[in-house]
């Protein structure tokens, strides 16, 4: 690039995007890339803080700012994910569906050490909606050596993809609800309406609620009714604790499931529970779910649905932002819990 004072710049294309910032007011592109610039732009110019402009001279072995944004946003997208035409050097990645944020987070560690690029994105696991920005990906000056794009070009050629929006499936769920209390109508059901709800939002299945006494004959029926109707997942709520009278967790090992964990270091929900019945999912969901409006099961179950298997290291590492701060107004997941 070439330095031009702004005075003698009348009549030159300016080879970047220019911002102007007003304090709590605005901030964006005043001046765009390629604009021309005339006589009554240089006291604007001048104005927002720019006493020299750049134009573009060509050289072979760097690339602009804009160029590489898009290099750099087609080397990260993946499935479900569509990119921005560049803004201030900056272009933004969208998912093009809702679903599941998915992030291979060493290639993006690898692709940010990258001297000179910049991607920042979303947490993984993330719930994002269709037209959601995931990330922002950019150099940091106004050109960049080809061969470090090509760098990262190739860092993200593997198998994996950096980014990808995973789908929830229609997946066919059962809700299995356990507690003489319950089933004598002596204590009113709230788990199936706050389910219910969960399910609609992910497109899911719903074959509906049986609930059952506090017994494991019982318990275990209902469990194979589901089985019978093709149940890709079975929730099963109420006798999750450590008192003996609690039989979820029994009936859950009863049916020869592959129990992957019992107790999450996630607050509100550590009783949390789950397991592998050969293709089914099996959850096992304490109390506290009926009465937080986020708990364990909100972690989980977006996982579950987009066809995610959960392995133990996978609960281990959600004790680090594992404890919910009960705010006023819950604004999951837009916030740090089980981040």
């Amino acid at each position: 690039m070439k330095k031009i004072p702004v005075e003698e710049a009348v009549g030159m294309t300016l080879c970047h995007d220019i911002t102007k910032v007003i304090p709590g007011k605005f901030k964006g592109r005043a001046f765009q890339r390629n604009h021309v610039i005339r006589q009554e732009d240089v006291a604007e110019l001048l104005k927002i803080g720019k006493e020299h402009v750049f134009v573009w001279e060509e050289h072979e072995d760097e690339i602009h700012e804009d160029e590489a944004a898009v290099r750099i946003a087609e080397a990260v997208k993946g499935t479900n994910i569509e990119y921005e035409k560049p803004k201030e050097g900056k272009s933004i990645l969208k998912s093009t569906q809702r679903g599941l944020l998915k992030i291979n987070s060493s290639v993006l560690y690898e692709v940010n050490s990258l001297d000179n690029i910049s991607v920042a994105c979303l947490p993984n696991n993330y719930t994002v909606e269709k037209g959601q920005g995931l990330a922002g990906v950019r150099i940091i000056p106004l050109t960049i050596e080809e061969s470090v794009i090509e760098r990262l070009e190739a860092i993200c050629a593997g198998e994996e993809q950096v980014l990808e929006v995973k789908p929830y499936l229609s997946k066919k769920v059962g809700i299995v609800t356990t507690g003489n209390e319950v089933f004598k109508g002596l204590v009113e059901d709230r788990f199936a309406p706050v389910m219910n709800e969960k399910l609609k939002y992910y497109g899911a299945k719903n074959l509906g609620q049986i609930i059952c006494p506090d017994d494991l004959e019982i318990i275990g029926e209902a469990i194979d009714r589901f089985l019978s109707k093709g149940a890709e997942v079975i929730i099963l709520t109420g006798g999750m604790s450590v008192d003996p009278d609690d039989l979820t967790p029994t009936a859950i090992r009863r049916t020869g499931a592959k129990v992957i964990t019992y107790g999450v270091p996630i607050q509100p929900g550590n009783m949390f529970m789950l397991a592998y019945y050969k293709d089914t999912v099996m959850m096992g969901v304490p109390g506290a779910a009926m009465y937080y409006p986020t708990t364990s099961l909100d972690v989980v179950l977006p996982r579950v649905l987009a066809g995610e298997v959960m392995e133990k290291r996978d609960f281990v590492m959600m004790g680090e932002g594992g404890f919910c701060s009960f705010c006023q107004e819950c604004t999951y997941p837009r916030c740090y819990f089980c981040r």
